[in-house]
């Protein structure tokens, strides 16, 4: 540097000097400077060839490992939980409430009684015509008498059998309506909520009480109709209730025949056997397993690149010295899920562990030395 530095100074005498000096000398200067322009363009080439300040910026990527191993793919849907013994248990005749035989909580069985409506009026109208009945039999008795004698009608025969069977008719419709004011439970399963009380006033189909029976339940949810062909009869699915943070492995019980054209989906029911902890309506999530690939190759899903042609290709990375050499991979997207993507490779290798660009991949080509960020 301190040379530079001295041509430089004497360049600048000479040009002084050769103002000053006979044309003779001044050819010898001019020479002179010339020599020492050579020398200094030499100089600054050296210069220059020991610069370190000067550094080769190389693109930066992320990268991630790929694997090889069970791919899964699953659908997520809402799901309803239900159960068929669910109902509201009415009147079906008019009446007095005389008495609710069962409380709040209380489990029942099929059959039992649960309340009782006044049959005051029923059993004066069956005492009624009962006696009405008694009265036309004997009527009827007589008539067959008389008619065997030769001396009755057939008019007078047909009439009173006519009142009779009438009569029979009118009582075994009053002692139903008496049989069903006694309230029966249809089936086993626990009093939810009585809504009316004792010495309020019945009508036919109003309510008394809520019993429920959640030992047999199921999940529902509705699913796209593009899975139809992957989800069937004995899918897995895993079923996440929010309110207890727990999730239930079960199986599709029956696929739905019928597409919504609204929302374009298909119906699905898994059962739910001997439960003790779910209730009707609670929130669910339905994670239904359509795809099991035993040995896949899986890549991130940030990996996926695509050409103008729409073509899918990733960036493998191979080691290059100190950095990384990145290598373009065909391939075809079988399925993603959760950030993961099962791939087949079209061209070139994959292997378990090699690294992919996961990141900054739209900036680089084929064979371009990168550096890198592991993730």
């Amino acid at each position: 540097m301190k040379k530079y530095f001295k041509i430089l100074v004497v360049l600048g005498i000479i040009s002084t000097v050769a103002a000053c000096s006979p044309n003779s000398k001044l050819d010898k200067l001019k020479e002179k400077r010339a020599s020492l322009k050579v020398e200094l363009v030499d100089i600054e080439g050296k210069i220059k060839a020991m610069d370190t300040a000067k550094v080769v910026m190389l693109p930066f990527v992320e990268s991630m490992a790929a694997e090889v191993g069970v791919f899964k793919h699953k659908i997520t849907v809402q799901g309803d939980i239900e159960t068929d013994k669910q109902a509201m248990i009415v009147a079906e005749a008019s009446g007095l409430i005389k008495s609710i035989l069962v409380k709040e909580g209380q489990k029942v069985s099929k059959g039992q009684v649960l309340a009782r409506i006044d049959t005051e009026i029923l059993a004066s109208n069956i005492k009624e015509l009962q006696t009405q009945l008694d009265f036309a039999e004997y009527n009827l008795e007589k008539q067959n008498q008389l008619v065997s004698r030769g001396v009755g009608t057939e008019f007078e025969l047909k009439s009173a059998k006519n009142q009779v069977a009438g009569l029979r008719s009118q009582l075994n419709t009053v002692q139903t309506q008496s049989a069903k004011t006694i309230v029966k439970a249809p089936y086993s399963g626990v009093v939810d909520e009585i809504v009316t009380h004792e010495g309020e006033m019945a009508t036919a189909q109003s309510p008394i009480l809520r019993l429920v029976n959640n030992q047999e339940m199921r999940v529902t949810g509705n699913i796209s109709e593009h899975y139809f062909r992957t989800v069937k009869e004995g899918t897995n699915v895993e079923v996440f209730v929010p309110t207890l943070k727990d999730t239930f492995l079960l199986q599709i019980s029956s696929v739905g025949n019928y597409i919504n054209p609204t929302n374009r989906t298909f119906r699905v029911k898994a059962d739910i056997k001997d439960n003790n902890m779910l209730l009707p309506n609670m929130l669910a999530e339905m994670h239904i397993t359509d795809l099991v690939l035993d040995s896949a190759i899986i890549v991130p899903s940030v990996a996926l690149l695509k050409t103008q042609q729409n073509e899918s290709y990733i960036f493998v990375l191979k080691k290059d010295g100190d950095n990384y050499k990145a290598s373009q991979v065909m391939v075809d997207l079988i399925s993603q899920y959760q950030g993961k993507a099962a791939v087949q490779v079209l061209s070139k290798e994959i292997k378990a562990g090699d690294l992919i660009v996961s990141a900054g991949g739209r900036g680089i080509s084929d064979g371009d030395v990168v550096r890198i960020e592991k993730r």
